[in-house]
């Protein structure tokens, strides 16, 4: 389910002191209902999921990302003189020094993303190209019934007219493919670890 921005914003998240000049482009409700400490487990999920690389789950979100892939590598979008650390600084270089000597997070092979910090309540992982500098953050909240769910938030900084126009041009893909089918995604594997969550802890 969408949230609107304030979903995000209202809470104390420490992304906020990081990421201040950011634009919170969507935030996302996860089908992940757990315990207070399940925080780990989505992110290893999540990082499971996409170390391999993005591309889709379902047809048209895999159509979609190769057509993004498919265009990023005619127009040179996702070379590595346009990524973190080359045109823009990485948002590491920004941490207070109790996140610097924190858990980063997971290894998240040869996606674009990679870890920035974890904490027992949030993640996030920054990624950027030609086109934007990204994060994705992934908090963990009361659900008012007792329980917690994940939340996900993007965040992101365009670069220039040519990052504002990708971003309009790709919004109405997002909500119709892309983010449907990996709300799907991440509930149906949820769900397939339940098992696997409710068993003691060693």
């Amino acid at each position: 389910m969408r949230l609107p921005r304030t979903a995000h914003t209202d809470r104390p998240w420490r992304i906020h002191e990081i990421a201040d000049d950011f634009t919170v482009e969507d935030v996302w409700a996860l089908p992940t209902p757990g315990g207070p400490d399940d925080l780990a487990l989505l992110v290893r999920q999540i990082a499971d999921g996409i170390s391999g690389g993005v591309r889709g789950e379902g047809l048209v979100s895999r159509v979609l990302f190769a057509v993004r892939w498919k265009l990023g590598a005619l127009l040179g979008w996702d070379e590595s003189a346009t990524g973190v650390g080359a045109r823009v600084p990485s948002l590491r270089d920004r941490l207070p020094e109790d996140l610097r000597r924190g858990p980063r997070g997971p290894d998240l092979g040869s996606s674009p993303f990679t870890s920035l910090y974890q904490r027992s309540d949030e993640w996030a992982a920054e990624m950027g190209n030609k086109t934007v500098h990204a994060v994705m953050h992934i908090g963990w909240v009361p659900d008012g019934s007792g329980g917690y769910r994940g939340r996900m938030a993007v965040l992101v900084k365009p670069n220039g007219l040519l990052g504002t126009l990708y971003m309009a041009a790709i919004k109405p893909f997002r909500y119709l493919g892309v983010y449907p089918a990996l709300m799907r995604s991440i509930g149906r594997e949820w769900r397939a670890n339940a098992a696997g969550r409710s068993a003691p802890r060693l």
